[in-house]
C-alpha cells in the first residue's frame, strides 16, 4: 500500500501544478490575450496526467479500502484548481493512515 501512496502523492502534484498553469497562466493567455498556445500545449499534457491520476486513485483506494463515495471526491479533486494539494493532504494524513493501522485479513488469528 505504501507504493500506491506514493505514486498517487507525485501524481496528485504533478497534476495540481499542471492545472494552475493550465488555468492561471493558459486561460488568461487565451481569453484576455487571443493567444492559445500556452493552452494547446498544457491542455492535452493535463488530460493525459489526468487519466494517470484516476488510475493511481483507483489503485490506492481499493488497497485502502475507501468507500466509492470517497474514491470519486478524490478522483474529482483533479479537476478543481489547488483541490489535489488538498486531497493529497487528506489522503496522506488521514485516509490512508486509516487503511494502513488495518492488519490484512491473512494476518488475523
Amino acid at each position: 500500500m505504501q507504493g500506491a501512496l506514493t505514486r498517487y502523492r507525485i501524481i496528485a502534484w504533478i497534476v495540481g501544478v499542471v492545472l494552475i498553469v493550465l488555468v492561471l497562466v493558459g486561460m488568461p493567455l487565451k481569453y484576455a490575450g487571443h493567444n492559445d498556445t500556452v493552452v494547446a500545449a498544457v491542455g492535452p499534457v493535463h488530460g493525459f496526467l489526468y487519466m494517470i491520476y484516476l488510475v493511481a486513485t483507483f489503485d490506492l483506494s481499493r488497497r485502502a479500502g475507501w468507500p466509492l463515495g470517497r474514491m470519486l471526491l478524490v478522483m474529482l479533486a483533479g479537476t478543481i484548481p489547488f483541490f489535489s494539494f488538498w486531497a493529497e493532504r487528506v489522503v496522506s494524513h488521514k485516509w490512508a493512515v486509516q487503511g494502513m493501522d488495518t492488519p490484512p485479513a491473512m494476518a488475523q488469528k
